[in-house]
């Protein structure tokens, strides 16, 4: 045997003991996900269901299929919706609202807010029947905002011009790539008063408010706690008990269990599925995936309208 064979057989012998590896990996991972996992449906008898919405705003069809479990589920008794948000996409939030909606069709729910609840995240508090905040709590910024960059100046400057080609003046309207024309104004404008409008009918016909009253609340402002109790905004001030106070006068039997129903996490059956790409790409070189990346492609991606208090830059 000569030194190109045993150099062979030491290679495919290396090859064969990763992929033993990466096979105990995944059966030791798929065990650990079905012994620990979140699994919601193993919640069992009466109970109030909680759900946290944390973060920024976006369109996520797990939260809303889990609120629909929620509404399905006859052992949850009513929903207390935990909101510590500044906004996000407008339609994120229009697709929560109406979940959360859906959900007060058939038994009580409330909005608990905790550190913020504006734009957006005020938007899906409104869906419930009562809404709880904290005495500093920051409530409000009801309005709709359409942005996007401007880069021509720079252009300039580098000398670098953008032509383009279309099939009418509107099309891709506003461009980065140069001034908007006042017919692009208008028609972003048109859309930006049309979601706004709807944003009000939704506070006015949720909060009891007349559109005068909703429309003096509406100009983009924030409020605490204590202000929005006092303009409409809000019902009461406090947490857990005054939560546990309102559900007893729907009768709601104040002793019964608070159950959180938690997005699931890396120790459900679904991080099998993230976590076998990056177990490939560290032992066996066949992918450059990064568990990193795959762990955080919810990353803020916000495009189209926008209701978000103090977005950055």
């Amino acid at each position: 045997m000569d030194q190109q064979d045993v150099f062979e057989r030491h290679r495919l012998r290396r090859k064969l003991r990763w992929w033993r590896l990466l096979t105990i990996l995944a059966v030791i991972i798929g065990i650990v996900s079905l012994t620990i996992s979140n699994d919601n449906s193993l919640i069992t008898g009466d109970h109030i269901a909680r759900v946290e919405i944390i973060g920024v705003i976006q369109d996520d069809d797990e939260l809303i299929a889990r609120l629909d479990a929620i509404g399905d589920d006859s052992n949850a008794k009513a929903l207390i919706v935990t909101i510590s948000s500044p906004g996000g996409t407008t339609y994120g939030g229009e697709r929560i609202y109406k979940a959360i909606k859906r959900v007060s069709d058939k038994k009580p729910v409330v909005a608990d807010v905790r550190t913020m609840a504006a734009s957006a995240g005020y938007m899906i508090a409104a869906a419930s029947h009562h809404i709880v905040a904290g005495e500093a709590s920051i409530v409000g910024s009801i309005g709709v905002i359409f942005q996007y960059p401007q880069v021509s100046k720079l252009l300039d400057k580098i000398g670098v011009s953008m032509e383009e080609i279309k099939s009418a003046p509107l099309k891709a309207e506003p461009s980065p790539f140069h001034p908007a024309s006042e017919e692009a104004v208008a028609m972003i404008n048109n859309m930006v008063v049309d979601s706004y409008d709807w944003f009000i009918d939704i506070v006015a016909e949720n909060r009891k408010l007349s559109r005068q009253d909703t429309l003096k609340l509406s100009d983009g402002s924030i409020f605490t706690g204590r202000q929005a109790a006092k303009n409409g905004l809000v019902d009461s001030l406090g947490g857990t008990a005054e939560i546990r106070t309102y559900l007893s006068e729907k009768n709601i039997k104040k002793e019964l269990k608070i159950v959180d129903w938690p997005a699931p996490d890396i120790s459900s059956p679904n991080f099998l599925s993230l976590a076998l790409p990056n177990i490939v790409q560290r032992y066996l070189g066949v992918e450059q995936y990064s568990l990193g990346e795959l762990l955080s492609e919810k990353k803020l991606f916000l495009d189209g309208l926008l209701s978000f208090w103090q977005i950055s830059d």
